[in-house]
């Protein structure tokens, strides 16, 4: 099992470890939702050094990334992020992930924590350009500074002024440590990512400076638990849950990232055809009044037939009433739709609606 470079704190403040991706990784510190509240509210911490991190080289560096992933990333100049996916031939999805546009030259993949290994395998499979690949994914750490005011505590502990849009990075410098500080994150708040390699005590410093910082804003550290649910809020897909090899972009409601019309890359020719041929089934928000709790399995009925299931399901810590995210059978997708969770045997009334849950 590997340990992060936070472990020793994650430790000291009492946090529920758990097996994740080959991490021991904290699930909660307080309770999921008195974190989920604080990331809402305030500002919450994620120790995310588990994901993946893939540096592609070379002077076709940008065809590699053309052809591997499904957004356009031409369109991408040094400082800008893209939120992108891989596929497999037949359309199915290998993973999710970020792009960045380092130089002309030379880009950052960043992939889930449990695809890393599956991810670069398929890079080099795939790498007809000859592009050097380099996965850095253990050399990194990787906090994720979530929260109304998240800027105002990573602004507090760089020595630059952060003036970021959403989906742009910089490089810079925080507490002594140089880093890639990234204006993403998959909470739906305004949100930092800090990506550096270092030493224990230099990642223990850079943690204990953004702590200081963001005392008078009530700051909190954050597990992998409200982190589920508080991208669950925002309608956000969780890989392997979600979206996999099984589901394709266009089902998942990921069109607005599948650049078709770019030029080739892979399983291109599976999606036109899935365009040709129509949907047959789609990813959609769901929720209900009753006090149920719906889970990743359950399936979705409408007059004891089914119709679907849920691939993501919790109770909202904010609105306080079940939501979940589901395949269903295309004529029941549209907005308004009336299905249930069928849950022990029993159909609970629910209903189809816009994402996301919570409004921002």
């Amino acid at each position: 099992m590997k340990k992060t470079t936070f472990f020793n704190i994650h430790e000291k403040l009492g946090a529920k470890l758990v097996e994740f991706a080959g991490y021991y990784m904290p699930i909660q510190y307080s309770s999921i939702i008195a974190e989920h509240k604080a990331v809402r509210n305030a500002v919450g911490v994620f120790d995310v050094s588990h994901m993946g991190e893939v540096f592609v080289t070379g002077e076709k560096a940008l065809d590699f990334v053309q052809y591997i992933t499904i957004n356009d990333a031409s369109k991408l100049f040094p400082g800008r992020v893209q939120y992108s996916a891989m596929l497999y031939n037949d359309g199915g999805i290998v993973d999710d992930l970020l792009v960045y546009k380092l130089s002309d030259e030379k880009y950052l993949l960043v992939i889930n924590a449990s695809n890393i290994e599956k991810d670069f395998k398929w890079m080099q499979e795939n790498n007809k350009f000859g592009v050097e690949l380099s996965n850095q994914s253990d050399e990194y750490s990787l906090l994720a500074v979530q929260g109304p005011f998240a800027k105002e505590v990573v602004q507090a502990v760089c020595g630059e002024e952060i003036n970021l849009e959403r989906y742009h990075f910089m490089e810079g410098n925080v507490a002594g440590v140089d880093m890639i500080i990234s204006h993403t994150g998959y909470t739906g708040e305004i949100g930092y990512e800090l990506y550096f390699k270092g030493s224990v005590e230099e990642a223990e410093m850079v943690w204990d400076k953004v702590f200081e910082a963001g005392e008078k804003f009530g700051i909190q550290p954050a597990g992998l638990g409200c982190r589920d649910s508080l991208r669950l809020e925002m309608g956000y897909c969780l890989y392997g849950n979600d979206i996999d090899q099984t589901t394709n972009p266009l089902e998942a409601n990921l069109g607005w990232i599948t650049k078709i019309n770019k030029g080739d890359f892979i399983g291109r020719d599976a999606l036109l055809k899935v365009k040709q041929d129509g949907l047959k089934r789609k990813l959609v928000a769901i929720t209900a009044d009753e006090k149920v709790f719906p889970r990743h399995g359950y399936d979705l009925t409408v007059e004891g037939k089914k119709i679907g299931t849920v691939t993501s399901g919790t109770v909202s810590p904010i609105l306080e009433k079940p939501i979940a995210l589901g395949y269903v059978d295309f004529e029941y997708a549209k907005q308004g739709s009336d299905v249930n969770f069928f849950i022990r045997g029993k159909e609970f009334p629910a209903k189809v609606v816009t994402l996301p849950f919570v409004k921002k």
